[in-house]
This record gives C-alpha cells, sequence and structure tokens, in this order.
C-alpha cells in the first residue's frame, strides 16, 4: 500500500489543490500535513491577527476533512524535521508541496529535496497553486529577461495565457492509522486579534466568493475605489492563505464578464505580478528594487511622525481613518493602503520598511509579494514607472470619500463634522467642532518640498 504526503503551506482548501489532487491519484493513502514552522514565528511573521486567521483556517480545512473521512495532521517545530518524521513514520515514499515564491519558500524546497531524497523519498512541487500564472511562465522577449518590471505588458501577456482548468474537492480521503498530530490552534487563544478581524477558512472564502460574484462583480468597475461603498471583494486574505484558488476566482469571475470582471481580474493579476517579481529578485523583500538614492529619515528623527501616522493621529482625516480601519480590522482598502503609504514614504520622508513592517504587524492578508512590492511601487523603489508621484490626501478625499463618510465612520472626533468640511477640520474648530482631534504634523507643500529637494527634483 503507498502513501503520500502533502505539506499545506499557503494553500489551506481542498477545492482546486492540485498537489492533494496529484497524491490521491498516486496513492493509496495520504496524510494531509501542516507545520506551523518555528521559522516562520522566530522571523516575527506569525502576528496576531495572521495566527488567528490561521487558526480558523485549518479548523476548517479539518473538518472538511473529516468530512470525506480524513483529517488534518498539525505539527510543530522544524518544517523540514516534521515532514521527516511523518515521513518515517508513515512510511511515505512522496511529498507533495506547492511552489512558492520567497527565498524562504524555495530553501525549504531545497531542503525538503535533499533530506527526502536521503530517503528515498520523491518531493513534488506543483506550480499554478498559489497564484492564477504561475511565476516565470510569461518573460519578456530578450536575452537574460527573467521577469517582467512593468505590470502593463506583463497583464497583456498573462492575459493570454490558457489557465488550466480548477479541480473538483476530493470525495474521499484516506489516511493511514497512527499519524500522530498536534492539538489544532484556536483563534480564541491568540492573544491581541483585531477586534474586527473576518472569519477564515474556506467555507467563509467560499461563500464570499458567491456573494461577491452575485452582488459586488458587477459594480466593481465604477466602485473599488470608494471608500465609503466598501465596494472591494474583501477576498485578499482567502487569497493569502489559499483559502481560494486565484485560478477559480480568475475563471469564474470571467465567466460572468462585463467590465467589473475585467477589472477585477486585472487586480488578480496585479497580485500575480508582484508574485513574479519576487521570484526573480527574492532580495526585494528587504532591499530597494530601483535605488533611487534616497537619504530617508531616520527612525530616531521621525519617531513622532512614525507614531501618529501608525495610530492615525497625523491631522489628516483620511489617512488616519485608514490607519483606524487597519488597526480595527486587520485590513484596509486598496486605496487607503495607496493613500497611507503615499503619506509616510513620501510626505513624511520615512523609509518605506517602516511601513511594511506595520502593515505586516497588522494585515490578515500581508505577505511578502504584494506587502513588499506595493509599498516600494509606492516608494518610487519599485516597477512604478513614475517614481516621484506624490499622492495628495485633500485631494483624495475629495475624489474618493467627497462626502466624508468613511472619514466619520473611522474618527469619531470629527463625526460632528458634516459633508466634506471634514477632510479639512483645522477650518471649523472655531465652531467647537473636532476637538481633540490634532493638528496636521506636517504642511503639505512643505512635505512635498522635503521630499522633492531630497530626490534632487528641485
Amino acid at each position: 500500500m503507498s502513501t503520500a504526503v502533502v505539506l499545506f503551506t499557503s494553500d489551506l482548501r481542498l477545492h482546486d489543490h492540485p498537489p492533494l489532487h496529484a497524491a490521491l491519484a498516486s496513492a493509496d493513502e495520504v496524510v494531509p500535513l501542516f507545520v506551523l514552522d518555528d521559522a516562520v514565528e522566530g522571523a516575527g511573521f506569525a502576528v496576531p491577527n495572521r495566527r488567528a486567521f490561521l487558526a480558523d483556517c485549518l479548523r476548517d480545512l479539518d473538518a472538511g476533512l473529516r468530512d470525506r473521512g480524513g483529517r488534518l495532521v498539525v505539527r510543530q517545530g522544524d518544517v523540514v524535521g516534521e515532514v521527516c518524521r511523518v515521513v518515517d513514520a508513515a512510511g511515505a515514499d512522496a511529498v507533495h508541496l506547492s511552489a512558492g515564491v520567497s527565498g524562504y519558500a524555495r530553501l525549504r524546497e531545497e531542503r525538503l529535496r535533499e533530506a527526502l531524497g536521503a530517503r528515498g523519498c520523491r518531493l513534488y512541487v506543483h506550480d499554478a497553486v498559489i497564484t492564477a500564472v504561475p511565476p516565470g511562465e510569461v518573460t519578456p522577449s530578450g536575452v537574460g529577461r527573467d521577469h517582467f518590471a512593468v505590470f502593463t505588458p506583463y497583464f497583456r501577456r498573462w492575459t493570454g495565457v490558457p489557465l488550466r482548468a480548477p479541480f473538483d474537492a476530493p470525495r474521499s480521503v484516506r489516511v493511514p492509522e497512527g499519524a500522530a498530530s498536534a492539538v489544532l490552534p484556536a483563534r480564541a487563544d491568540v492573544a491581541g486579534v483585531s477586534a474586527g478581524l473576518a472569519e477564515g477558512g474556506e467555507r467563509a472564502g467560499r461563500a464570499r466568493l458567491a456573494a461577491w460574484c452575485r452582488q459586488g462583480l458587477g459594480a466593481y468597475e465604477a466602485g473599488q475605489d470608494d471608500l465609503a461603498g466598501d465596494a472591494t471583494s474583501r477576498l485578499s486574505p482567502h487569497l493569502h492563505f489559499g483559502t481560494l484558488s486565484a485560478t477559480e476566482v480568475v475563471h469564474r469571475a470571467r465567466a460572468l464578464g462585463g467590465p467589473g470582471a475585467e477589472a477585477f481580474v486585472r487586480q488578480v493579476c496585479w497580485r500575480d505580478f508582484h508574485h513574479q517579481v519576487l521570484a526573480a529578485r527574492p532580495q526585494a523583500a528587504h532591499s530597494d528594487y530601483r535605488p533611487q538614492g534616497d537619504r530617508w529619515r531616520t527612525e530616531r528623527s521621525a519617531q513622532e511622525d512614525i507614531e501618529a501616522w501608525k495610530e492615525g493621529r497625523t491631522g489628516y482625516p483620511l489617512v488616519d481613518a485608514a490607519l483606524r480601519q487597519l488597526r480595527h480590522e486587520g485590513w484596509m482598502h486598496n486605496r487607503g493602503r495607496l493613500l497611507t503609504a503615499s503619506f509616510l514614504v513620501k510626505t513624511l520622508y520615512v523609509d518605506w520598511r517602516v511601513g511594511a513592517r506595520h502593515f505586516l504587524d497588522l494585515l490578515v492578508d500581508g505577505d511578502l509579494a504584494n506587502n513588499q512590492l506595493n509599498w516600494q511601487w509606492m516608494a518610487g523603489t519599485g516597477t512604478d514607472s513614475r517614481p516621484n508621484r506624490v499622492l495628495n490626501p485633500l485631494l483624495q478625499a475629495r475624489r474618493y470619500d467627497p462626502e466624508g463618510a468613511y472619514v466619520r465612520r473611522w474618527v469619531p472626533e470629527l463625526a460632528g463634522i458634516e459633508g466634506g468640511a471634514v477632510h479639512e477640520p483645522w477650518k471649523v474648530r472655531t465652531a467647537g467642532l473636532g476637538e481633540g482631534y490634532p493638528e496636521p504634523v506636517v504642511g503639505l507643500a512643505e512635505g512635498l518640498a522635503r521630499f522633492r529637494d531630497a530626490r534632487g527634483l528641485v
């Protein structure tokens, strides 16, 4: 009787899971395994919001497997050591794994291949599981060009790639006797979780996707930047943890069609784009992709401004509203992410890594590819073809929150100011409104001049 191990990582689902599909097709028994990796914990990546969402995902995955006669095996420790122990105990001759893009994911694959090879066990690494199109599937023409550094040409090529058909969830999963498991983690055991954190797990993800396709997709093109309308899909946590398949999401959106679907698929492509950049340049997780010679303010000299930004007390209501949403929900509207990043790196002139770390400390969907490369895009050190663009928070407010509803939702000190006047509370303080809300930490003209001077633009 043959046995295979499926190592789950960022693919915590049963629907459209190529490694699980391949293992069930080739082995009599399968051990579905997840390792709570000490290296992830040690690197500071296992923050409360993602640990809580992960706990939901693992419990839901276990429940789905039990519905099919199986169960999830959870271990904690060094991922390679734990996989090898499970392989030895089960007598497995194959391990199936989804391909990753980070430097750590590649090192994990190398270590697994070496350790399993010494045991006569083969490692199968499957593409097109984490993303819709695998990194490296499409590359620019020209010698030595291993990835696209500009989104638009990548999108044109990506759109023409035929996607594989999604796999159905398995009907049954037979797990060998004696595959010992640690106790599943629980959200209730995680301290410091954002009060409004969404529910994790494949069932929650599929329910959200179904509702989005019925009610939100058609209006997405017109409403995606409406901060108060909250017209985005909120599927990013499920794509990050892999409770939804990016391939299936694209198929479903394209089947419905229309301008909303086209705009939404473009956003999924941005996710694939960042993954292929990081796969080609893993150092972009911590180093400038395109150095601009920035002389960022030191954290010490900018400490008060940094703390005001983190706490949502910059004196610019739209910036503060977005940062307070992040703290409360562990999630932030995409327009808010762009604006708050621009304010930190361009208006306050603080190193993008400071903001990226804060986002990773709170975002449930925070991953290295999208978080770090979006921050670099806004900092002008990444793939943006206009590295010196600056988003003015007042202009952004008039465009994307014209009546101020988003600000009043998240900045209660300003709830008494009606309409668009809420974005400039310093103009109405004489009426006794906006008391307790801070003055702006810097004038926009002053911040812009400092940035332009530092970049040698004046």
